[in-house]
């Protein structure tokens, strides 16, 4: 549980907060249900939004928890038959087990109704003249209704004292009806006699749609469990246990639960890394992959980080505890799974309308049918009608509609997280697929964004380097642009004076004050605001190092520019690879860089990119995504720094790569937790994988139930005297279900590049 943000500020002493927090919920059954939470959670007053994960059987709320309390929120809804699980340290691991109960319930449940419904049904088929046949059935088919099939009333109970009805509203009135005209028939034949009609029982048709529907909802809850293995697997790395460091040479266990920050821990060969830490001694390969997706181990040395989850391969470690238990980035990390696994693709509010309806709609449609055969049959009607009536209820399934969305986006974002593509939520996933135009950031997304400084070259005029040396590494020391720490590391100064004034002056450089006079540092057009000198000498260099590729900049004072900076990056080894693949999905890529022309006319030029613009600020490239979606593009923006974070915010879809600024992956909808901008290119085809099975999901419950409710209603019989049996009908039904959550499982046997 945490904060999510302020929402209000009426006063400086009245601060209302939010608080967003994940439950597990108990006894929903269908789609039905999950929108019945829903709407009960959301209308409480103090709940700002509730998303149910019918998938997972879980719900996402915020709400203000001063107008609310979780109590509140659990007792709202155990007064229509659900139930919140409250206090869970672990949400998965909560709901794995609540699972697993139900799952184990549903498996007793399915096997006693079959073991009972076979000999109804062989009854019922053969031997229907044998005396005694209807009592034997009667007693046989009571304890598949009352015991193993008690769910269905009971719920459906629930729903009719709050007047709403759901997929047990269904099934409890299908069967309900065909077990009490079995015993009426059953008790009194004569009835039908005196009528010149034979009194039939329907006994195995109510028995064997409960164990086909139960059989359905096994198949399914064992599917559905698949859907969050990539969570699992995240959730498996979290180590329990560490070896504490005591001494030189000696540690103990103890649970990871206990390790306090600045402890020391042991990480031994083999074994995962607990914490997010710093090495301190040792020497190692440290397998990342499951963290950021890159195949190749990483080298521990002195002053390295390691992050929890990771696999130490040989060496031994002492690291430092910087961060642990929720902290650590594979908690973040699984905490981010987790909301954007329960979050709604926007395609889902559709779907979810249709879903609130549906069951109603499916109640009128089999009272028209009933009626229909009434007036309209020219025998045998009140059966024809009764048992029309009855498939009708048994066929329609409101399940598969609700899985098609939620089990698809459970398994697409689990199988990014595999990837090292951490996508925040579901409309991020389903948006990316209709990315037009990308645009890319130059440092730290192409290149390397580890610059190094070329040459720093001093004008002619200049006497004092040295002491001008120690400002210009004071000024850059305070800063944090990767560029300053190029500039930190070339100089190698140990001195850092103090300086009386400095600010930083975003998108521009620096200015600082020391001993009454003024220095900048920063590009051209920033000194030439200032209306400083450059020399002619100065002029000459900054164009060859232009005509390198090189990036370069000034030290000035308040009148002379005294040194031209010149820095290189290179570029990643995945970059051309990259924009190779955003052309083949027919996406257009954009360069945008706060670099000069040269430079990033030499950039363009080796990976193959044909739009670029260069001098920058970051307000600007805001402004070139605004001036593309005025166009009518779907445009992606792909950056690391601060300078980014306006652009990203402003794009569609957007990504950060993990290794650049907390500002830039916040404001993004995408992080990718490695440098490899493939990754980006994976992000986008799996969007494309994703919804294609939503819509194949979709199309298949759709078209199930537009086929299904017309045959079970009799549409045929006129033509052809064909009528579907609602045992049929209840197998039909089971397997719609399954076979949705099958279909999105296959997403999880996709490759990327």
């Amino acid at each position: 549980m945490f904060v999510d943000s302020i929402q209000f500020n009426f006063t400086k002493k009245f601060v209302i907060s939010v608080i967003q927090h994940t439950y597990p919920v108990t006894g929903m059954s269908c789609a039905s249900c999950a929108i019945s939470v829903e709407t009960i959670l959301a209308a409480q007053n103090g709940v700002k939004k509730a998303y149910v994960n019918f998938a997972d059987n879980s719900v996402q709320v915020e709400f203000e928890p001063e107008l609310i309390t979780e109590l509140q929120l659990k007792e709202s809804i155990q007064q229509v038959g659900y139930d919140l699980i409250l206090n869970v340290k672990n949400n998965s691991e909560e709901s794995d087990n609540i699972h697993q109960v139900a799952l184990k319930k549903i498996k007793t449940n399915t096997l006693w109704s079959g073991i009972l419904s076979l000999p109804i049904a062989i009854i019922g088929m053969f031997f229907m003249e044998m005396p005694y046949a209807n009592y034997i059935m009667w007693v046989l088919s009571t304890p598949v209704l009352v015991i193993w099939g008690r769910s269905f009333y009971s719920n459906a109970w629930h729903q009719l004292k709050q007047k709403t009805a759901n997929m047990d509203s269904l099934v409890a009135l299908s069967t309900g009806i065909a077990y009490l005209f079995s015993v009426f028939n059953t008790l009194y034949p004569e009835y039908w006699h005196q009528r010149g009609l034979h009194p039939h029982v329907y006994f195995e048709a109510s028995v064997v749609i409960i164990f086909f529907i139960l059989l359905g909802k096994w198949l399914e809850e064992k599917a559905k469990s698949n859907t969050s293995g990539a969570i699992k697997k995240l959730i498996g790395l979290q180590a329990k246990t560490v070896h504490l460091l005591q001494h030189a040479s000696s540690s103990r266990e103890i649970p990871i639960d206990q390790v306090k920050l600045k402890d020391i821990i042991l990480v031994k060969p083999g074994e995962k890394v607990a914490v997010d830490g710093v090495v301190i001694a040792g020497d190692s390969y440290v397998d990342e992959s499951r963290i950021n997706g890159e195949p190749l181990p990483s080298h521990k040395t002195l002053h390295s980080k390691v992050f929890a989850g990771t696999l130490n391969q040989k060496g031994i470690l002492n690291v430092e505890v910087e961060k642990s238990g929720d902290q650590t980035m594979l908690a973040q990390i699984i905490q981010m799974v987790q909301q954007a696994s329960g979050s709604k693709a926007p395609i889902q509010k559709t779907v979810d309308k249709i879903a609130g309806i549906f069951v109603p709609v499916v109640l009128i449609i089999s009272v028209l049918t009933f009626i229909a055969w009434m007036l309209f049959a020219s025998e045998n009607n009140f059966t024809y009608g009764l048992l029309s009536a009855v498939t009708v209820l048994v066929i329609a399934c409101p399940c598969a509609l609700g899985l098609a969305t939620p089990t698809a986006i459970m398994v697409g974002i689990g199988k990014g997280a595999q990837y090292g593509i951490l996508i925040k939520d579901a409309e991020a996933l389903e948006l990316s697929q209709t990315i037009n135009v990308i645009i890319l950031d130059k440092t730290g997304t192409i290149t390397e964004g580890k610059p190094s400084v070329q040459q720093v070259i001093w004008d002619n005029s200049v006497s004092e380097v040295q002491n001008l040396s120690v400002v210009l590494y004071s000024m850059e020391s305070k800063s944090d642009h990767p560029l300053a720490q190029a500039v930190c590391d070339h100089l190698k100064s140990n001195k850092n004076l103090s300086l009386e004034k400095f600010e930083n002056i975003a998108g521009k450089g620096l200015k600082a004050d020391l001993q009454g006079l003024s220095y900048f540092v920063g590009n051209l057009k920033f000194i030439q605001e200032q209306d400083i000198h450059i020399s002619e000498q100065l002029k000459s260099e900054l164009i060859e190092a232009d005509k390198k590729g090189y990036t370069s900049f000034v030290f000035a004072n308040s009148t002379q520019v005294l040194a031209l900076i010149s820095i290189s990056d290179k570029l990643k080894a995945s970059s051309k690879s990259a924009i190779d693949k955003f052309k083949e999905l027919n996406i257009e890529v954009y360069m945008l860089t706060g670099d000069g022309e040269d430079a990033a006319s030499l950039v363009a030029k080796q990976i193959g990119i044909s739009h670029y613009q260069s001098s920058l600020l970051p307000q600007d490239k805001a402004l070139f995504v605004k001036q593309l979606q005025s166009e009518g593009k779907i445009v992606a923006m792909v950056g690391d720094g601060i300078n980014d974070s306006n652009a990203l915010a402003q794009a569609d879809v957007s990504f950060a790569m993990a290794k650049g600024s907390d500002i830039a992956m916040d404001a993004a909808k995408v992080t990718i937790m490695s440098s490899n901008l493939l990754q980006v290119s994976n992000a986008i085809q799996l969007s494309r994988l994703t919804v294609a099975k939503i819509r194949q999901n979709l199309f298949w419950a759709f078209i199930y139930n537009v086929i299904g409710i017309p045959l079970a209603a009799g549409l045929l019989y006129p033509v052809n005297g064909f009528l579907l049996d609602p045992m049929i009908a209840g197998a039909a039904m089971a397997l719609s279900s399954v076979s949705v959550v099958s279909n999105s499982l296959l997403l999880k046997f996709i490759r990327l590049n």
